[in-house]
Formats: C-alpha cells, structure tokens, sequence
C-alpha cells in the first residue's frame, strides 16, 4: 500500500502512527489466513482419517489353533495303579494326565529289557517296553509334584538297592580285613615252610590265602538325572537292564541335543530309545566304551512356551530325525477350569497297592536270568494286526504332515510296550490277552489326540507373539520396525524368525500396515516399518 497524500509534510509522529496502524491491519488480516488454513487442513485431515478408517476394515480376532484333546479316561489304567493316580491328581489339584504318564513310563523303566513282546507270531521283531513321556503344561500347574508322586516307588527302589549294596560292601569290607589277617598268617607259615625246605608247602599256603583283582561292585541306580553321554554309558553297563532319565525341564535337554557340539549324544539317544541295540563311542581320556544295551526310558516336564522352538525343527525339516517324535508318550491336557482346597491324608490303600505294583514289577524283572518273550494269543493278534495295518494306510496315504506321520509310524512299539506293561502289572504271565491289548489301543488313541496338539504347537506360539506384541504395542514407537519388537526380547518371540512370523500374522488379520520408509540420500534398502491400525491406536 503507498503512502497517503501529504505524507511529505507529516510529523514523524503521524508518520509512526499510520505505520503501526498498518502493521496492525496486516497481522489481522495473516491472522485470519492462517486460521483459515489452519481449518481447512483439519478438514482434509478429517476426511483423510475417514477415508483410512473405511479402507481398513477392523482387525480380525487372533483366535488359538491349539486343537482339542481327549481327557484321560481312568478305566484305561491298571486297577492296581489308578486309584493312586486320581489321588494324586486330586490332592494336587492338577490333571491326572500327568501322574499316569510319569507312572507308566516309571513302570517301563522296571522292567527295561528283562522282558520283551514279539508283536508278529513268527517274524522275529521283538520291543522293549521302554519308553520316552513328556507333560505340557503352563509354569506351576504341578507337574514336577506330580511327577515326584507318581515315580516315589522308583525312588524307594532305588533307595533299597543302595542301603543294600551299602551293607553288602559293609560286609565285604569285613571280608578284606579278615583275609589279610589270614594272608598274613599264611606268610608266616610259609617263610617257616621255606626255612624247612618245603617250598611247595610254601606256595600251597601263599596260592590259597592270596586276593583275587575283583573291582568292587558299583552301586546299583535305576534313576539317572543329569549325566554327560559317556558317564551314561558307563552307567547302562553297570545297570544292564536299562535306566530312567527324569528331567524336571526336559526342554534344557532337547535344546542341548539340538547344538551340533552334541550330535554324537543326539545320535545315542535316538539308539537308546529302542532299547534293545548296542553302542560304542571313543574318547580321548576314557577310550573306547561298548554298551551292550542301551536302553532308556525317559519322562519331564515342559512349558508350552518352550516346546515350540523344538517341535519347529521337526514340522519344518531341520532336525527331522525324529527325536521329537520318540517322545511318544507326550500329554498337553487342558488347564483345569477350577480350584478346590484340598488337604488329606494320601489313600493308604490306593498308595500301597500302586507301590506294591512297582515292587511286583521289579521282582518279576529280577528273576529274569534272559529276556522272558512275550507274544498276543489269537485275538488279542487279530486286533494288533489291524489296528497296525489301519495305522499304516493312514501315515502313508500323503495327507498327514510329515511330522506327525513319523510319530505315528512309531507307534507300534508304544502299543506292544503299554499291551505289555499292562498285562504285567494285572498279573499276567503267559501271552498278553485281547484286554490289555485293547486297553493300549484304547490309550493310544488318547495319546494321538495329545500328539497333535503337540505338532500345533509352532502355530500356536506364533499366535501368542502376535498376540503379546498387541497388548504391548505401546511400548513400541511409531511407526515401528521387527527390530524394535526384537530388542524387546519378549517370551517367545525373542529371535528374527519368530518375530517375523508374528509381524505377518498381524498384518494378516489386519492390525497393522507397512509404512516403508523412503531410501535417504546414502542409498541402500529401506527398513519396513509398520503403523496401527486406527483402531488400535485410540484404545492405546
């Protein structure tokens, strides 16, 4: 705007007034224009978020793929063990589940190879009913209590042997103290026998009171918790009937096998699993050790959290040698729905007709001098061949997952070895009859619905990660990349790939969005990054 007319002759105080003035009219004037962008980019903003909100439809709910399992039906169990198992359970509070897996494979590990069942009439293919179980189950829902009810028979066993063995080496001790006195009296009958010329004399009394190199016996053990695979070894040679590994946390162990420093022990177990084969190793420092039987049953707990890794390596191929699939006798039983204060006395009938059946169990193995041989009579053959010949159809027929085709194809030894196990502790002595057989079958198809949960379980854990990484989506920027969620280290999605796996799941269901970020000037691939869905972020 020009000056006025007359602007020449104004003072300078008229001059300072027009100008304040007009500076006052043009901030107005900024004033009204900026409030009026100000408006209009609300407006575009507005219309924006709806657009976004219309585009985006609401996330779809992260539901569990964890399929449903049978409950375990207590008339599948031997009656000399079942009341003791519900016992525990309702002591406990906990699924019964985990008390008669631990209880069966506590009873395998008795009889270990002393017996063995020929599941064919004239084929020579002979199982040892030993066997490997694991209990799922979230942290503190009882499974190690359990598991130390149910196998307390094993341990008092063990117990037994070793006040024995302690007495045993008492009275040896005695033994050695009396020889020397006699060794020494010989000596000074024979230097008398010398001097008198009588050097066979002298011999004679030397030879008869001298002391064989006998080693001294070991201590009998039927539990073994944590040993290297050559102290094992040494072990298995020692107890040639077979041996229980008991692990708390049986997923330390598994990730152990999974490291290539240990694949020469990965490479025992899968041996020791069938029980009736031999094994050599060689080291430096203890050379060369042959175990004529290797044979091992196995039971431990495992969190729900931890099995997914594992079970990973065998659904993908990367560790498909069926380690994870050996663990034949493996329960996931649901979560109990209530709680109930309990606090009694445990059964004293039901405790000592469960002990009894171990101490049964385990005088029956101890008069084995040979493996007793046991085969089906005519039907219980019947029902084993077609169940076996139905199993085998199904695992081949291409439609099952390949990891879980390899556990059922294993199943025929668990049949023979529970048909087996169940026929001794009721009693049985000559062939296994159509009862216990159909019993097996009956808990293996119990166990088939368990193995699939199982084999769900890297699924599962995938839901659950996308499902933390939502609950805790504001402790992440925004926009936020898989290495933000990495750096977090949350259970269970603590590694690339199952972040990753994660990340995808949500953008699946529709909760977030890539928002790639543009390459700067340096160049190089830009890091993907993700925003929430609007949704999400309102209720954050």
């Amino acid at each position: 705007m020009g000056a006025p007319a007359g602007f020449d002759t104004w003072t300078q105080a008229q001059r300072d007034a027009w100008a304040a003035e007009g500076a006052r009219a043009y901030g107005e004037r900024e004033a009204k224009r900026a409030a009026e962008n100000e408006r209009r980019r609300a407006e575009i903003f507005a219309e924006q978020e709806q657009r976004v909100k219309a585009s985006w439809p609401a996330p779809k709910p992260i539901e569990s793929s964890l399929p449903a399992v049978a409950r375990l039906d207590a008339d599948l169990l031997p009656e000399a063990i079942r009341d003791y198992v519900l016992d525990v359970a309702d002591r406990q509070q906990a699924p019964p589940d985990f008390a008669a897996i631990a209880a069966i494979c506590g009873l395998a590990s008795i009889i270990g190879n002393a017996a063995r069942v020929r599941p064919k009439q004239h084929d020579d293919w002979e199982v040892v009913p030993n066997l490997w179980g694991a209990i799922i189950g979230r942290p503190s829902a009882m499974k190690s209590p359990a598991m130390r009810s149910a196998l307390a028979p094993v341990y008092a066993l063990q117990d037994a042997l070793r006040k024995e063995w302690e007495a045993a080496q008492r009275e040896a001790d005695i033994e050695d103290a009396l020889s020397d006195l006699d060794a020494a009296d010989a000596r000074k009958k024979a230097a008398k026998a010398i001097k008198a010329g009588d050097r066979e004399e002298a011999k004679r009394l030397i030879a008869e009171h001298s002391k064989d190199d006998e080693e001294e016996a070991p201590c009998p053990r039927l539990i073994v918790n944590d040993a290297s695979v050559e102290k094992l070894g040494e072990l298995l040679n020692e107890n040639p009937r077979g041996l229980l590994l008991i692990r708390d946390e049986l997923p330390g162990f598994l990730a152990r096998m999974e490291s290539e420093e240990y694949q020469s022990e990965r490479a025992f177990y899968l041996e020791a699993f069938n029980g009736d084969g031999a094994f050599t190793y060689d080291r430096i420092g203890r050379g060369t050790i042959h175990i004529a039987s290797a044979t091992l049953s196995m039971i431990g707990g495992v969190q729900p959290a931890r099995i997914a890794p594992l079970v990973k390596g065998a659904i993908t191929g990367e560790r498909d040698d069926g380690l994870i699939q050996r663990l034949q006798l493996v329960v996931w039983p649901d979560d109990l729905s209530s709680w109930t204060w309990t606090d009694r006395s445990p059964g004293a009938l039901a405790r000592e007709r469960y002990d009894q059946a171990f101490r049964d169990l385990h005088d029956f193995a101890n008069g084995c001098a040979e493996p007793a041989v046991f085969g089906f009579t005519a039907k219980a053959q019947d029902i084993f061949r077609l169940w076996m010949t139905e199993l085998q159809r199904e695992a081949r027929s291409g439609k099952l997952p390949s990891a879980l085709e390899s556990h059922l194809l294993k199943m025929p030894k668990t049949v023979a070895s529970l048909a087996l196990l169940f026929h001794l502790v009721d009693g049985g002595h000559d062939a296994i009859g159509a009862e216990a057989t159909g019993r097996a079958l009956d808990f293996a198809e119990y166990l088939r619905s368990h193995a699939r949960r199982l084999y769900s379980a890297g699924a599962v854990a995938v839901e659950n990660g996308a499902k933390l990484i939502v609950e805790r989506r504001a402790q992440l920027p925004e926009p936020f990349t898989a290495r933000d969620v990495q750096r977090k280290a949350w259970a269970g999605i603590a590694d690339r790939d199952s972040v990753g796996a994660a990340i995808d799941l949500l953008l699946e269901g529709g909760y977030c969005r890539e928002a790639p970020v543009p390459t700067s000037t340096a160049g190089g691939r830009p890091t993907t990054s993700y925003i929430w869905h609007p949704q999400l972020k309102v209720e954050g």
